[in-house]
């Protein structure tokens, strides 16, 4: 709890005592930072001082495809608001020259200071620059595009016929719009853009702003001019020069909206336009916000390392997030292109219209844009059935938010590593899922009527956490703000859940953003009488960890009595509520809409086993998964033994439904898993004939077709992908034969999609079939992500190829390496790969990035020794901070690694005598 509070401490001093409000000549002078001339540099902080403040940029770019380079002018028009002779602002790895203030007086040059560290450029003038006077200065610049997947950088794609073509393409969030131009790169220095960009003939060029003319320049050039852009943060201005195509459409509310790709993959972007165009209206409708620019462009780029960007008006993707094939793509595809269009669709209102005051509330960005993801595709797309994958968004945050390397969802951040790494689980889907948890507490209607008003109240500005809290309460209890029929139906739906004195949503609310990890509540039934307590849920043999945090819990249960839900607020350590009368079991966390685990002390669990054997049916999906999902995690913090999770699990035997099913493998297949990297084989294989028999009535069940719904399509692949590659013998013949199929007509035979992923993995185990894959390969244009996997079956010959970016992608390469190191003959080779080519990686993907804390963590979280504990320890402690040793990743993997040794110490002589050497599930 101290620390919690301290960490309050920290934000609300940040928020209103900042040293970013001194002025550079009031900065401090002990230990000076020292400019590349060897003066000293006139401010030394991380953040800009808010002396001054862009007003609006002219931005003038020409970049040489054929060099790749590019050389620019911009002009940023200031406002003071305190006299100083200094302005500072950004720039990382720009030639600048020519640097000139423009005053009512005149024009005059200024001298330049650099500090590469802070990537910080120090614009000294001889006399002071006046409160309220308006000034501008003009900086010319020139730099090389950039090599990594950031700033202004060049992508490249082959055509059919092999002729490489050059694009040039921008990714500035969240550091890196000031390697493309000097500028106030932090978000909340909104200001308005004016673009010229200079092109050949042969390119296009689209940016933020729709183009309002294009002249003819020195030298056969062309220059485009874009409109002015709102007022927003340089991380979301964009611009692009290739020689895409487009396809377009108008939506009902008139606005223009593009999708763009390489000439030859213009045909899958169909799927993409149509999501796009409904999606953008369902916002515009939801939020009760038009869209206010006249166009949204999405671009899919050849090469791009996150899955998609908000940009304002121009979002880009990569090519798999965006096209769909309809003869290659599977039905996961389209859910997840649809759910990313909707991703970055949401981002135009939440962090482009309302942008978070700082990164250190990202998850106001993020968070928001995760939970409009499943809240507008389930509105606009409900035949994909979305809702079956938002609870493994919850599954993912707390596998992270379990260790004590986690960090508050508002945290405190200043270096662009530490802000890289905001980019995580917590800040996205925990996000996501408090903002549910508080979504069904208040309400749905009620949480529409708060956002929206939050939306409106903080259009075009910045904001911070409380801002969102006190538009929510303001719904409730500001009456000249909410209409009769709005209070009607918030009074229907809580007339039982609170009072007026009970409701304090920022209070509420602070519990779950300023402080880190999640509650596990305990719940001891005795008659009538439920005992509840909460403590921190943490993998660790430190309980001094554990103490001090404290969570007002939204507690939701239901019983074998009735199917109503019943609703407790829990702001204490331990609490008692009171049934009407005794039941034979009791469940909390209805749905898991709350982003909390419950354990059923003492005897807890076995009503619930029984009911599950007996008549699962009688909870939901969701609730059964939930059940999966705690239990095993209870089993690794002492709380459950692993025979009574494994005796819950048989009962899966009977479980169709893809949350349930597939949670149950996600709890099982770690456990082999953690064998194979031990080489116990014995054991190993009855852990893998144990999760065959469980599900073999399920497997023996599927079509190798693609029809169903889409969560029966996701379900069959996953369940025919796992059989074939454990070997059973039906789905080895099945796969087989299709495989050969395939290959006697060159390929052209057509192929169920949803199953292709099983029969190349068996096909690729001979060299012939290898060869012949790896051909296919090369031949399409599929961007399909399933089409990709063809490659991915292929992996042990893959990584040098991916670093090397000429077969496969730079971009695929974390997946390769992660893929590779869940292979039990692959793990190691992974592992060194990794070692080997660190500086490498850390050089194209940049520290703190999600793509290297993946690698990081997935390669290593199946081991289970102390002797790899102790060779990932001697790899990371010789790095410097320069090359990621400060990474939270790293303290990540050590923590799971860590859990991993524990687990396997206390579980395994268990796992060894368990009756499923004996007893089989019943099918």
């Amino acid at each position: 709890m101290l620390a919690s509070l301290l960490l309050l401490v920290v934000l609300v001093g940040a928020s209103h005592s900042s040293p970013a409000a001194q002025t550079p000549d009031q900065r401090p002078t002990k230990d000076p930072p020292i400019a590349t001339n060897g003066k000293r540099f006139p401010w030394d902080s991380m953040r800009l001082p808010k002396t001054i403040t862009p007003v609006h940029y002219d931005l003038s770019i020409h970049p040489n495809l054929t060099s790749l380079d590019f050389t620019g002018v911009v002009s940023i028009e200031l406002d003071v608001h305190e006299d100083t002779s200094v302005v500072i602002l950004h720039a990382k790895q720009l030639q600048i020259s020519n640097v000139l203030l423009v005053t009512p007086e005149g024009t005059k040059p200024l001298q330049v200071l650099e500090y590469p560290p802070s990537h910080q450029l120090a614009l000294l003038s001889d006399s002071a620059l006046k409160k309220g006077v308006k000034y501008e200065v003009q900086l010319e610049f020139a730099a090389n595009l950039s090599e990594s997947f950031h700033g202004f950088y060049r992508s490249s794609y082959h055509t059919t016929s092999g002729e490489l073509r050059t694009v040039a393409s921008t990714q500035f969030e969240a550091t890196y719009a000031r390697g493309a131009f000097p500028c106030f790169d932090e978000p909340a220095f909104k200001a308005n853009y004016t673009l010229r960009i200079i092109r050949e003939p042969r390119h296009i060029t689209i940016s933020n702003m729709p183009k309002v003319k294009t002249v003819e320049v020195q030298g056969g050039l062309l220059e485009d001019h874009f409109d002015t852009t709102v007022k927003m943060s340089t991380y979301l201005v964009a611009y692009i020069v290739s020689d895409f195509l487009s396809v377009s459409k108008i939506t009902k509310h008139g606005v223009k909206i593009s999708v763009y790709a390489v000439p030859e993959k213009i045909e899958q972007t169909t799927f993409a336009l149509d999501a796009a165009v409904k999606l953008l209206d369902f916002y515009d409708d939801y939020f009760d916000i038009p869209y206010p620019l006249p166009k949204q462009d999405l671009a899919a780029i050849p090469d791009f390392q996150s899955g998609a960007m908000e940009n304002w008006g121009l979002t880009t993707y990569r090519e798999t997030a965006l096209l769909f094939d309809p003869q290659k793509s599977s039905a996961s595809d389209k859910l997840g292109i649809t759910k990313i269009i909707a991703h970055e669709l949401a981002h135009q209102w939440f962090g482009n219209l309302v942008t978070m005051e700082w990164w250190d509330d990202l998850w106001l960005n993020e968070g928001f844009a995760k939970f409009m993801e499943f809240i507008s595709v389930d509105a606009t797309y409900p035949e994909l059935q979305v809702d079956d994958v938002f609870l493994d968004k919850c599954f993912e945050a707390m596998e992270v938010d379990s260790l004590s390397s986690t960090h508050p969802i508002s945290t405190s951040v200043e270096n662009p590593a530490q802000i890289q790494e905001m980019f995580d689980d917590v800040s996205y889907d925990k996000g996501a899922c408090i903002l549910n948890m508080l979504r069904d507490y208040l309400s749905p209607t009620v949480f529409e009527i708060g956002i929206i008003r939050y939306l409106k109240r903080f259009s075009y500005q910045n904001t911070v956490n409380s801002n969102l809290w006190e538009s929510l309460t303001n719904v409730i209890f500001n009456g000249t703000q909410t209409d009769e029929v709005e209070m009607w139906v918030f009074c229907l739906n809580t007339q039982k859940w609170f009072s007026e004195a009970e409701l304090d949503i920022k209070g509420i609310m602070d519990t779950w953003t300023l402080q880190e990890g999640f509650p596990l509540v305990t719940v001891e039934v005795r008659g009538r009488e439920v005992r509840l307590s909460q403590e921190r849920y943490l993998k660790t043999d430190d309980p001094s960890l554990t103490d001090g945090f404290l969570w007002q819990i939204p507690l939701t249960y239901r019983t074998s009595s009735s199917t109503t839900i019943h609703r407790f607020l829990l702001t204490a350590k331990s609490d008692v509520l009171y049934l009407p009368e005794e039941v034979e079991w009791v469940k909390f966390n209805v749905d898991m809409s709350g982003y909390y685990m419950v354990h059923y002390a003492g005897d807890g669990w076995s009503p619930i086993i029984k009911l599950l054997q007996h008549n699962h049916t009688a909870v939901s999906s969701n609730d059964r998964a939930s059940l999966i999902h705690n239990i095993f995690q209870l089993v690794s913090v002492g709380k459950v033994r692993l025979d009574t999770a494994l005796d819950l699990s048989l009962y899966l035997s009977k479980e169709t439904e893809i949350m349930a099913v597939t949670q149950g493998f996600g709890e099982l297949v770690p456990l082999y898993k953690l064998m194979e990297k031990r080489d116990m084989t014995v054991l190993e294989n009855q852990m893998k004939s144990f999760i065959v028999d469980l599900f073999r009535r399920l497997i023996d069940r599927q079509e190798w077709t693609d029809s169903g719904s889409v969560s029966e399509r996701m379900l069959r692949s996953y369940l025919l992908l796992f059989a074939c590659v454990r070997n059973y013998a039906p789905c080895l013949t099945k796969a087989t034969q299709l495989f050969q199929q395939w290959k006697d007509s060159d390929g052209e035979m057509s192929l169920p999609v949803d199953v292709s992923m099983a029969v190349f993995v068996i096909g690729v185990r001979t060299p012939e079939g290898w060869d012949f894959l790896l051909e296919k390969y090369r031949q399409s244009c599929s961007s399909s992500p399933s089409h990709l996997l063809i490659f991915f079956v292929c992996l042990f010959r893959m990584m040098e190829e991916s670093l090397r970016g000429e077969v496969m992608k730079t971009q695929d390469l974390p997946g390769v390496v992660i893929s590779i190191s869940k292979n039990p003959h692959g793990y190691k080779l992974a592992w060194d790969f990794l070692q080997a080519n660190w500086e490498k990686l850390i050089e194209k993907f940049e520290l703190g990035s999600t793509s290297v804390s993946r690698m990081v963590t997935d390669v290593t979280n199946q081991y289970s020794t102390r002797e790899m504990l102790d060779e990932m320890r001697g790899f990371f402690n010789s790095l410097t901070e320069e090359t990621g040793s400060e990474m939270r990743c790293i303290q990540q993997a050590y923590q799971t690694v860590e859990d991993n040794i524990r687990w396997m110490d206390t579980n395994l002589p268990l796992l060894k005598i368990y009756s499923i050497l004996c007893k089989k599930p019943k099918t």
